[in-house]
């Protein structure tokens, strides 16, 4: 790490890190938040000319303590008449950002695409936001480790700073943390950063949440992210061959659409995923016996995760290989036919009610049912709200595509509900408005965007 200054205009800024195992592109982007001069305009000087984004520090001979001179104009700030309309680019920031009706995007620091689409999409759940502001707020507990306490401050600073920024975010210091705690993310090559799989960065990310952001506190729940994402799942264990039979259960952070020849909807992949056989040491025969395992689901939450098992290892390419399989899915979800029967009988009231209500607002909102389901909605303040329950109807709030044949390379974008309704696509630092009809299409066939997480929004109901 060194620390040099730099120097733009008449201004000098003094004490700036340059983090020589990150490419270039990194620093300029610390530039820009200190200038507002976007990397594309920057021309620093160093030995041999220009510095580029992707050069090689270590050839550039730059020393401690050295001043680096650069030149570039900052985004103009459009200014208002004295007297006239009061324009958006006039507003402080955070009122731009209401103004505009997204959050801002972020830049890719070197193949990292595949950890800005998931932080878009974790970033839409309001109710994680809150708790990332009560844990910043709380200070670490004794029984979370140093690197998770560290990324998880970071993670609610990102979301922070998406949430007041107009201009494009350079998530620097979440992606160092990120890096940190899972080295799997800092791999080279050939002196770059490699593209990595965003279902990996998802999982990996949550687990840390859910350790940092469990609480004592009797008057909340003890674990955040579970009651957010969390599945619980029952099973039966069945051996045909020598008739054993047993039942387990676990918690897990999404469900499986497995993708074969007979999947064209994502119904049935999830009722595939949640069949499987496997072989274990069988008790009564002495030796190894094929078991079939049929799960349920027996707990909801209230964000559902779903992802499309599209990637599989290919030996003779010793790579991820990508299955380019048209899977459709829907904007809105029922899972009751996944469901155990006690859950089912759980459900059935709620969704009684919302049929009833959906039925008698059917007039006002045009049959659409969305007077409804905004009303439920604003319901869910937290997780202690009793009078809110879910119904295990689901509403598409978020989708992660991956473009290309590997998930180890190609390109991951996020596709967000707002508050408003309105969809944007977070393409890195661009964020581009898009129309809920072509959503669903980004369901694959081709070398196009396809889904590769889903993230679906609970109708709750008010009993």
């Amino acid at each position: 790490m060194l620390t040099v200054s730099v120097k733009w205009q008449k201004e000098v800024f003094s004490n700036v890190e340059i983090d020589t195992s990150q490419p270039p592109y990194v620093f300029k982007c610390q530039l820009y938040d200190l200038t507002g001069v976007p990397p594309e305009r920057q021309k620093i000087m160093v030995k041999g000319g220009l510095l580029k984004d992707d050069s090689d520090w270590s050839t550039l001979g730059v020393k401690q303590g050295q001043r680096l001179m650069m030149m570039g104009t900052a985004d103009e700030i459009v200014k208002a008449p004295e007297k006239g309309p009061v324009f958006v680019e006039d507003l402080p920031e955070e009122e731009q950002v209401v103004s505009l009706g997204h959050s801002a995007g972020l830049f890719n620091l070197g193949n990292t695409c595949y950890m800005n689409s998931t932080v878009q999409c974790l970033h839409s759940v309001p109710e994680l936001k809150s708790a990332l502001i009560k844990y910043s707020q709380s200070g670490r507990s004794n029984d979370v480790d140093q690197s998770s306490h560290m990324l998880t401050v970071a993670t609610s600073e990102l979301f922070n700073d998406l949430d007041k920024s107009v201009k494009p975010v350079a998530p620097m210091q979440f992606w160092m943390l990120l890096r940190k705690k899972y080295p799997q993310f800092g791999q080279l090559h050939n002196g770059t950063f490699m593209q990595q799989d965003a279902e990996e960065c998802w999982t990996q990310l949550l687990y840390t949440l859910s350790q940092s952001l469990r609480t004592t506190n009797t008057s909340e729940n003890p674990d955040t992210v579970k009651a957010l994402f969390g599945i619980d799942i029952v099973s039966r264990v069945h051996c045909q061959e020598s008739g054993e039979e047993s039942s387990e259960t676990e918690s897990i952070y999404a469900l499986k659409c497995h993708i074969s020849q007979e999947v064209n909807h994502l119904h049935e992949g999830l009722k595939h995923g949640l069949k499987s056989e496997l072989e274990k040491a069988s008790p009564t025969l002495g030796r190894s016996a094929i078991y079939l395992k049929e799960s349920r689901i027996n707990g909801l939450p209230r964000y559902l995760t779903i992802q499309f098992v599209r990637f599989f290892w290919k030996r003779e390419s010793n790579q991820k290989a990508k299955i380019l399989r048209k899977v459709d899915y829907p904007l809105e979800l029922d899972v009751y036919d996944f469901c155990s029967d006690d859950l089912r009988k759980k459900l059935e009231a709620p969704r009684q009610k919302l049929r009833d209500e959906e039925e008698a607002e059917g007039s006002a909102s045009n049959g659409s049912g969305e007077s409804s389901a905004a009303t439920s909605q604003d319901g869910v303040t937290s997780d202690t709200d009793k009078e809110t329950q879910l119904t295990g109807i689901y509403d598409l709030v978020a989708v992660l595509t991956h473009k290309g044949r590997s998930a180890d390379s190609g390109h991951y974008v996020a596709w967000v509900k707002q508050t408003s309704g309105k969809w944007i696509e977070y393409d890195d630092d661009n964020p581009i408005p898009q129309r809920e009809e072509d959503i669903t299409k980004l369901s694959g066939g081709g070398d196009w965007h396809m889904a590769y997480i889903c993230m679906y929004k609970a109708r709750t109901i008010s009993m």
